[in-house]
């Protein structure tokens, strides 16, 4: 049954750009006991709000009940719930890899090409890579310089986006007591 089944989910969540409102949506989830997998943070086209992205496991029961408790937050203004069908999920990675031959250095060019990845730093002895991924293209890159010896990993944590002409704008619901007092277009 879906509504007893844990699977990963991800809330794409628009937020009044204050100080303090990242902590407030955070302690909500420690006080109901989730764990966040990834949150990533970002101000949107609009300097008065930021899109908050949170990728957590849950069943559906239990992510619509905490999608209800985020809207009674103040701060929040808007909250998607989105599946990897109709959606684009990316992540920033910088890898540090040893390249210390010139025959390392050639292999690892090779695999960031494939990837299409890109250098942003080199020293005698290393390569840095950057390339914005979905989580199993980051891992199978990952994967593959491992060999290499990776020296140290930077993830940003997933970001989202619906697909097509649907966005987080929408008004699918009449507005609620929940809204009074909250930034609207």
């Amino acid at each position: 049954m879906a509504d007893t089944e844990y699977r990963q989910q991800t809330l794409s969540v628009l937020v009044e750009n204050s100080a303090g409102v990242l902590s407030q949506v955070t302690r909500l989830f420690t006080r109901k006991g989730y764990n966040i997998e990834s949150l990533a943070v970002g101000v949107t086209d609009n300097p008065k709000i930021s899109r908050i992205t949170i990728i957590l496991k849950g069943t559906d029961r239990m992510i619509s009940l905490l999608e209800a408790q985020l809207a009674k937050l103040l701060p929040v203004i808007s909250i998607k719930r989105l599946t990897g069908t109709d959606s684009i999920y990316r992540e920033l990675l910088l890898i540090k890899v040893r390249a210390e031959t010139k025959d390392s250095r050639d292999s690892i060019i090779q695999i960031v090409n494939v990837f299409r990845a890109a250098i942003v730093d080199m020293s005698k002895n290393s390569l840095m890579i950057q390339v914005s991924a979905d989580a199993s293209k980051g891992d199978a890159l990952i994967s593959l310089l491992s060999e290499f010896g990776i020296t140290e990993i930077a993830r940003t944590g997933m970001i989202a986006l619906q697909r097509g002409d649907g966005t987080i704008y929408e008004r699918t619901e009449n507005v609620s007591e929940y809204e009074v007092g909250k930034i609207h277009d």
